[in-house]
């Protein structure tokens, strides 16, 4: 069989750093554990519009349609701030997550042992925490018409409308099972039903499609303004929370500083089965381009190379193998190994991008 195809789009600012450790750590994988890949480069973002005059060339689109999975780096950075929004280097990913139809955005927060303390709350608090939120994306308060800025009588109104289809619904709720059948088995719903109708409708379709084909996973519900608070007090109560776009917005980025770094923290943004029963899929760091410290050597590569463990297990079931470079991660960061932005209040002297890849290759290795 032909070897799966991965489209790296590495893009702007510290991109192109934290990428070229992926690359090494696929390499590995295809030498090492005999897990090949046929891996082609392009452009997004700045980097696109530098060289074809958008963020996004239509040839480049196409080849993120036939990939079985695409890697991103980063977009963005001053030198673009004054172009016309439909050319500015975000709208590269707007199009690609918009026509790959990637309605289901996975953001996992764990809390590595070693970094507890960098956390705002209590060690005991976000130790050991491993949850993951599913947020819709491509529908909701975003999106829905109508939209805009209005006159309406002597004054001008803003207007955004939360509209969901129960298909829409549906389709997230069954990733967020199924993803919950893989981890803990354990999903909570989060809306706001008590003031919203779009929320009394999520409500129903998730509980109508866990009762039809998900009995056997625990579901709950939950007004998101609760869950916030619950995410702040509680953490590790959740295993999987499925919520729509605009309070998916807000809870991940809520339930990211849980664990201390954005350096640390991958994505998956993915879309209906293929075919071949892979779904189409976007893999990328959630920290953003950091123009200041590019071709520095200084950026954290974990969070692009954790997006990469995400690959192995959900584009291609590769489980065990994601996990041992999960684990490689974790012995690193555990033997003390620090980029400058986990640099703790005591000092020390951190390691660059392409040593922590170093160290990361090493403890695969050690791993055999």
């Amino acid at each position: 069989m032909a070897n799966p195809t991965l489209l790296i789009l590495a893009g702007d600012g510290i991109g192109p750093e934290v990428m070229g450790q992926v690359t090494r750590v696929i390499d590995w994988f295809g030498a090492k554990r005999d897990l090949a890949f046929e891996v082609e480069h392009d452009l997004v973002g700045g980097a696109a519009y530098d060289k074809h005059g958008t963020p996004l060339h239509d040839d480049t689109m196409a080849k993120a349609l036939e990939a079985d999975a695409v890697l991103l780096g980063a977009v963005g950075g001053p030198k673009y701030d004054a172009l016309d929004f439909s050319l500015k280097p975000e709208r590269g990913l707007l199009r690609l997550r918009k026509e790959m139809d990637l309605f289901s955005n996975l953001r996992p927060a764990q809390c590595f042992d070693a970094l507890a303390d960098f956390s705002s709350l209590k060690r005991d608090v976000v130790a050991g925490l491993d949850i993951m939120i599913v947020r819709e994306l491509t529908s909701g308060v975003y999106f829905g018409e109508p939209r805009g800025i209005f006159e309406e009588g002597n004054e001008r109104v803003g207007i955004n409308t939360q509209r969901y289809t129960e298909s829409e619904i549906e389709r997230v709720a069954r990733s967020a099972f199924e993803l919950a059948r893989r981890r803990g088995n354990k999903v909570c719903s989060m809306e706001k039903a008590n003031v919203m109708e779009s929320g009394v409708l999520w409500r129903e379709v998730v509980q109508r499609v866990h009762d039809a084909d998900y009995a056997d996973v625990e579901l709950s519900h939950m007004y998101a303004d609760n869950g916030a608070m619950q995410l702040v007090r509680a953490p590790k109560q959740f295993d999987v929370i499925v919520t729509d776009n605009l309070f998916g917005d807000i809870l991940s980025d809520c339930a990211a500083m849980l664990t201390g770094s954005l350096g640390m923290l991958p994505s998956a943004s993915l879309g209906a089965p293929n075919a071949d029963g892979r779904p189409k899929a976007l893999y990328e760091p959630v920290h953003g381009s950091a123009p200041d410290i590019a071709g520095q050597g200084k950026a954290n590569p974990i969070a692009c190379i954790l997006s990469f463990a995400m690959a192995l297990r959900y584009s291609f079931d590769q489980g065990e193998e994601a996990t041992r470079l999960e684990q490689a991660v974790e012995k690193v960061l555990a033997d003390g190994a620090r980029t400058a932005d986990l640099m703790g209040p005591d000092g020390g002297t951190p390691i660059s991008t392409s040593q922590m890849g170093d160290a990361i290759l090493a403890a695969l290795d050690a791993s055999l």
